[in-house]
């Protein structure tokens, strides 16, 4: 059979946010590519792209000051303007300093951003207060609905982790984030990481709304089951999908004109031949693996929102098609028959 599945219209059901009142779209925008993120983006497109996006419903944009150094945020503000009911989340955890140095958008850090600032950590009271304030300014509004703590954790900081977590448990980052939810500035409060054990370290230590999981929870990594999604069950936190194609392989799959990558890098051999398995069984049911991949996160009860990034108009209605594409049951059967999904995870059900 060829061609690609049926294709189902569908709206985007909302999903609550932890204990909050507040809820997000079950798809939601990545907006890391509108800070030009590998590759330049221009106005234009970046405000196409968000317009696509909420035009199909999406109601749900994560951005940060990371991202293009204030670029990306700046954009999600202007595509805010005139819009009500989209939620916006952002990030604390670095402060952009000025660096007259940079003159043009070559790359730094991954970005094409000619912003003239760098990114410096600071988990401190003060440093999330600033970076909060500066976010708002950037945004051009009043309040964000969500504020995750960014790339807190060994995989970012190495050695320096103990020093960076105790800035933020001990130099009053927590306390800040809490001071800002208890004054009703923000509806929820997070961490956005790449890693488990540093989630299960903060938990430890406060109370978080919800946590930005990226990578950690895909089709071909799902040891969050073990002991990160029980717990998040257990004290009512939520989970947000990032990366859901794992930085790539699980959209290209492992046919592409350049080597499919994996976690920001290209991917290993074990990796490629896991995914192989998978393509097959895609081929065998007449599935895209983008579709698959999309979906697969949604199943689980403490999944809020899946965020793939989006970088122009056509991922955005290339998405949709995967979000609505109708997948057997017995796809899903087979690939744990196959011990290529977790025997603990929900499967999705068929669509009708």
């Amino acid at each position: 059979m060829l061609g690609f599945p049926a294709v189902i219209e569908s709206c985007l059901p909302r999903r609550a946010v932890g204990r909050t009142r507040l809820q997000v779209t079950e798809l939601g925008l990545g907006a890391a590519s509108l800070g030009n993120l590998y590759r330049p983006m221009s106005d234009a497109e970046a405000h196409e792209t968000l317009e696509a996006a909420f035009n199909e419903g999406i109601g749900y944009v994560d951005c940060a000051p990371y991202y293009g150094f204030g670029l990306c945020e700046q954009r999600v503000g202007e595509g805010l303007k005139g819009r009500e009911g989209i939620v916006v989340s952002t990030k604390v955890g670095r402060l952009l300093q000025p660096a007259p140095e940079v003159i043009d958008d070559s790359e730094r850090f991954g970005f094409r951003s000619a912003m003239p600032y760098t990114p410096v950590f600071d988990y401190s009271y003060d440093g999330v207060m600033r970076s909060w304030e500066s976010s708002l300014q950037r945004l051009g509004v009043a309040r964000i609905d969500m504020l995750y703590v960014h790339d807190i954790g060994r995989m970012t900081h190495g050695y320096r982790h103990p020093e960076r977590l105790q800035e933020l448990i001990h130099g009053g980052g927590l306390r800040a984030l809490g001071k800002l939810r208890a004054e009703g500035q923000l509806d929820a409060v997070g961490i956005g990481v790449n890693e488990v054990q540093v989630c299960l370290e903060l938990m430890e230590e406060t109370d978080l709304d919800v946590i930005l999981l990226a990578g950690r929870y895909t089709l071909l990594e799902q040891k969050a089951l073990d002991v990160l999604f029980p717990e998040c069950a257990r004290r009512g936190t939520s989970v947000v999908i990032g990366g859901p194609y794992n930085s790539g392989i699980l959209a290209t799959g492992t046919r592409s004109d350049v080597a499919p990558r994996f976690n920001y890098e290209v991917a290993a051999t074990d990796i490629v031949f896991r995914v192989r398995r998978l393509e097959r069984v895609c081929r065998e049911f007449n599935v895209p693996l983008p579709a698959a991949a999309l979906q697969f996160p949604l199943a689980h009860p403490q999944v809020a929102s899946v965020i793939p990034g989006l970088g122009g108009p056509q991922q955005v209605e290339q998405t949709m098609t995967y979000y609505r594409t109708r997948i057997p049951a017995e796809f899903w059967q087979e690939l744990r028959s196959q011990n290529l999904i977790h025997e603990a995870a929900p499967l999705p059900a068929a669509q009708t």
